[in-house]
């Protein structure tokens, strides 16, 4: 079926969509992507890293590592919670739009207060805040697309959206590298980025009021026990939660020591003269290359095709041979092959597995919380993958076992993608 076949009809804020979105609407959705994704990485990514530095370079790691930890645990809670808040709005803007405007505010402001930071705590604190802003818009940004977006076209978005964070993270790298060390003037760049991202969706969002009385009455206890979904009555929801977190767990740990491995193990300044900072840099170049052509093409081949699991499978596997291509190729042309490969793999994996992930949500009434749960499977392997990754590398056979280990995880991912059973 061509998106030109689609349905056409009215939109409510709780009906399944029929009628299929604009190329205006799609590419605010990827603008805000981009604007995330910039916010986020150009900080993480440097940014920090060089205000540790000020405030205490014997303690740099120390710094980041506080720093970072905290805003990762602020993730998990953020994305579930703004997006049930989003749920529940009644604006007459819609659902999601007042909280991708919030959230891009409250993100921005606070990234300008970082550049001032006075001490490692208020640094945390901010940290924190921008986690939260840019989590909200995040949240609210993802429920949009099964609000908004048919079936047959979802996979098609979901490969753009994460063309989006892609350009977004590799805007981010170009940002702090383009200030020169000078970290407060980096902070306020990504800021702008945020803010620019986010105009084009907030004037072209087509968002759909929800009518004050389908709003369910506010229960705490509902409320809080809304977070649990119950893999007995949602079963392919929670097998659909499962292999992204192991997809991801895979690709953590991939990508964890990436720097250390091209010194270590490929000994690439030795063998190439080429430095293992700017060998992660290559890298991590031609691996968003290749995620940005492989999630764009395959999310629109998932549509064409009417099926999600074959892809969701086919790309695990790619994943898990990217994994096996640097644990036994230890060379700068194996560390290349196995970025292009990891690329190729996770593009498509992350266009076709949102779209079927929006395949299985319990209720249209709570998409921004359940997909907010989904998206716990994203931050949550941020932690996981380092407690795994280091008794591999440091006690139990070095590189080579933790690329198979993680080769192993990724093929569990596309096992269990078999056992959904309402998505073909």
């Amino acid at each position: 079926m061509s998106l030109s076949d689609l349905p056409t009809g009215p939109t409510t804020a709780l009906a399944e969509p029929v009628e299929r979105v604009r190329s205006l609407w799609v590419t605010g959705v990827v603008l805000v992507n981009v604007g995330i994704n910039a916010a986020f990485f150009g900080p993480i990514q440097v940014l920090l890293g060089q205000q540790a530095i000020q405030f205490n370079e014997g303690q740099k790691e120390a710094i980041l590592a506080l720093v970072t930890g905290c805003g990762a645990a602020v993730s998990l809670v953020a994305n579930p919670l703004f997006g049930a808040f989003s749920d529940r709005t009644t604006s007459r803007f819609g659902r999601r739009v007042p909280w991708v405007l919030f959230g891009a505010i409250l993100g921005a402001a606070a990234l300008v207060a970082l550049a001032g930071a006075p001490n490692v705590a208020v640094m945390a604190i901010l940290w924190c805040l921008v986690q939260a802003g840019c989590n909200g818009a995040y949240a609210a940004l993802t429920a949009a697309i099964p609000d908004r977006v048919p079936v047959p076209q979802r996979g098609t978005v979901g490969g753009l959206a994460a063309m989006g964070q892609t350009a977004g993270i590799l805007a981010g790298a170009v940002i702090a590298s383009a200030v020169s060390g000078n970290f407060a003037l980096g902070y306020v760049v990504c800021a702008a980025a945020l803010l620019a991202g986010v105009v084009l969706y907030l004037f072209k969002n087509d968002d759909v009021p929800l009518p004050a009385e389908t709003r369910p009455q506010f229960r705490l206890g509902t409320f809080v026990r809304g977070f649990w979904i119950s893999p007995i009555r949602y079963p392919d929801f929670a097998w659909a939660w499962l292999t992204r977190l192991l997809v991801n767990v895979g690709n953590h740990m991939v990508t964890l020591y990436l720097l250390f491995f091209l010194k270590d193990a490929v000994h690439l300044e030795e063998t190439r003269g080429i430095k293992p900072e700017f060998g992660v840099l290559i890298l991590t170049g031609l691996y968003a290359v290749m995620v940005i052509v492989t999630s764009v093409v395959g999310g629109a081949m998932s549509d064409r095709m009417g099926k999600r699991k074959p892809l969701v499978i086919v790309s695990s596997l790619v994943i898990s041979i990217a994994a096996l291509i640097l644990g036994f190729e230890p060379t700068w042309a194996g560390a290349v092959a196995g970025a292009m490969v990891l690329g190729i793999g996770f593009g498509a994996y992350l266009a076709v597995d949102f779209a079927l992930i929006t395949q299985v949500l319990p209720t249209a009434l709570d998409r921004g919380r359940d997909l907010g749960v989904i998206n716990v499977a994203n931050s949550l392997p941020q932690v996981i993958a380092p407690l795994i990754a280091y008794p591999f590398v440091a006690f139990w056979g070095g590189y080579v076992a933790l690329y198979v280990a993680a080769a192993v995880i990724g093929l569990l991912g596309a096992v269990f993608v078999v056992r959904i059973k309402g998505v073909a």
